[in-house]
This record gives C-alpha cells, sequence and structure tokens, in this order.
C-alpha cells in the first residue's frame, strides 16, 4: 500500500514524469501560494473521485464508464470552486478558470481510468494523495523560484488555515528577471525540472 503513496511523488510523478496537468502548471506557477492553492485544490479532488470511483466501479457499465467518471470529478470541483470563492475569494480569482479546468486534467480522470476504476478504496485514496503530493511540490517549487527571481520576493500560506503573506528576500537592490513571472518562465522551469528529475533517476540507477 506504500508504494501506491510514493510512486506518484517521485516514480511516477504526474508532472515530471508522465507529463500530464502540464497547462496548469505553466500557468498558475507565477507565486509559490498559487502553486500551493492549485495543488490542494487538484489533490482533494483527486482524492475524492479516486474514493467514489472506486465504489462504484462494480456496478458502472464499461460503455458510460467515462461520462459517468467526469460527472463524479465534475461534482467535486463544484464544491472546491464553492468553498474557494467562498473562503478564499482572491486566490480563487488569481487562479481563475483554471479551477473548473480540473474537470479536464488529464491527471485526474487518467487516475481515475487507469487506476481508481480497477483497485479498491484504500488503494485508490493512496494512489490519489500520492498523485496530489507530488503535483503540488512540483507547483510549488517551481513557482517558489518564478516568484522570487521574477520579483525577489515569496509570497507563503496555506488556503484556509494561514493567510497569504509576502517576504521581500532579495532586497531592494536585486534586479528582478521578469521573463520568469511570464509564460517563457514557466516553460524553462518545467524543463528544468524535467531535467532534473531524469538526471537524479540515471545516477540513482548508475
Amino acid at each position: 500500500m506504500w508504494k501506491e503513496f510514493t510512486k506518484g511523488i517521485i516514480k511516477e510523478n504526474p508532472i515530471l514524469v508522465i507529463v500530464l496537468g502540464c497547462c496548469p502548471t505553466l500557468a498558475v506557477t507565477t507565486t509559490a501560494y498559487n502553486g500551493i492553492g492549485m495543488g490542494i485544490a487538484a489533490s482533494f479532488v483527486l482524492i475524492m473521485s479516486n474514493i467514489i470511483i472506486s465504489l462504484i466501479r462494480k456496478t458502472v457499465p464499461s460503455e458510460t464508464r467515462l461520462p459517468i467518471f467526469i460527472v463524479v470529478i465534475a461534482t467535486f470541483v463544484t464544491i472546491t470552486k464553492l468553498v474557494m470563492a467562498g473562503y478564499t475569494p482572491d486566490l480563487s480569482k488569481q487562479l481563475g478558470i483554471f479551477i473548473p479546468l480540473i474537470v479536464v486534467n488529464c491527471i485526474i480522470l487518467g487516475r481515475a481510468e487507469a487506476f481508481a476504476s480497477r483497485n479498491g478504496i484504500v488503494a485508490s485514496a493512496l494512489d490519489g494523495l500520492g498523485m496530489g503530493v507530488g503535483f503540488s511540490i512540483v507547483l510549488f517549487l517551481i513557482g517558489f523560484i518564478r516568484e522570487i527571481l521574477g520579483s525577489g520576493k515569496l509570497t507563503l500560506g496555506c488556503p484556509m488555515i494561514l493567510d497569504p503573506f509576502t517576504i521581500d528576500v532579495l532586497g531592494k537592490g536585486f534586479n528582478p528577471s521578469l521573463v520568469m513571472i511570464l509564460p517563457p518562465g514557466g516553460f524553462i522551469m518545467l524543463g528544468l525540472f524535467m531535467w532534473a528529475k531524469q538526471l537524479l533517476m540515471k545516477t540513482k540507477s548508475a
């Protein structure tokens, strides 16, 4: 069971290995806080949809499984969007359309089809948790680096637990690299992270 959790963090990381969910990864990681918020939202939907799909997997006709899976996922996305709009309205506005687009996030639908529809509740929940943690870590790290290099500051916090606060990390004398908070900066950081992951795996196997 432990393997079902840990695989999503490194070995089968949804962004760096399976290369899914790259659209929100590039779009929302202009700050570390946005990355945390998106990671938590996607993780909640991933875990809960995995659990429900695992529960109903034996009663769902194979011909209609994908529409049913999407309805389940859309239900939890709607819950997430309403909760975020009520409790973290600023974050909800910053993430914008990328919260509703969790419905068609390939990570979530992919885990529903490839894993939750074929395995038990506990294993499916751990799979969703591991994939969510792996997704969240990458979002946070990319947002962390992009924000520091792009503005010299860092916004931290945890939605609904700790309000965001900004730290001036590099001081007033720092000349920010604005490209890092623009789309090209997202592509650069994602490429560097993928390269580092491959280098790490080669080093381990050597």
